[in-house]
């Protein structure tokens, strides 16, 4: 499903983002804080459907999407299945890497593959992980020859990921860039 937001420069956008804040790297969903890692400053974020965040990365052709969902009793399922949701509508899938890993003192699951998405070939990262009953979705797109270029922002972004409840102990990590929130 989530696929269908990646094709050409996001052309499923729509009016209608999430209504949650976003101010010092800091995504505040209901009782639920994100730390994300830093934000390129060449990410320009869009209002995406389905998303908590997204941004299109327009120097590498790239986009990417954040999205957290909680107590949906859909996601339980193991994390490849779930990677499976985000990747319906691509053809011709060639996985480079499936490897789960520790994720902000869990597990999850990074697959980075090539497939085609309505015939275009496109590269993927994706992170899935499960926490606290919430399901966390991290994917970064681009074309295959701008993918490895604009990756590396996608990581650092990715790998800064903290969640807790806004009603715990205020984590204390490390200082985030601005969000740039529209």
């Amino acid at each position: 499903m989530l696929a269908l937001l990646f094709a050409g420069p996001l052309a499923s956008l729509s009016a209608c983002a999430h209504g949650d804040s976003l101010e010092g790297g800091v995504l505040r969903k209901g009782e639920l804080l994100v730390h994300v890692g830093p934000i390129p400053s060449a990410w320009r974020r869009l209002p995406v459907d389905g998303a908590d965040l997204a941004f299109r990365d327009e120097p590498h052709e790239g986009s990417a999407l954040f999205d957290v969902r909680c107590h949906n009793r859909d996601d339980d399922a193991p994390l490849a299945v779930l990677t499976e949701h985000l990747i319906m509508g691509t053809t011709g899938r060639e996985f480079e890497s499936e490897t789960v890993l520790p994720f902000d003192g869990r597990e999850a699951l990074r697959t980075v593959l090539r497939a085609k998405l309505d015939g275009v070939p496109m590269q993927y990262d994706i992170y899935v992980m499960k926490k606290d009953g919430c399901l966390y979705d991290l994917v970064y797109v681009a074309p295959l020859a701008r993918f490895a270029a604009g990756d590396a922002d996608f990581e650092r972004f990715a790998q800064g990921l903290h969640a807790g409840s806004a009603t715990a102990a205020t984590y204390d990590g490390p200082a985030r860039s601005s969000s740039r929130d529209p």
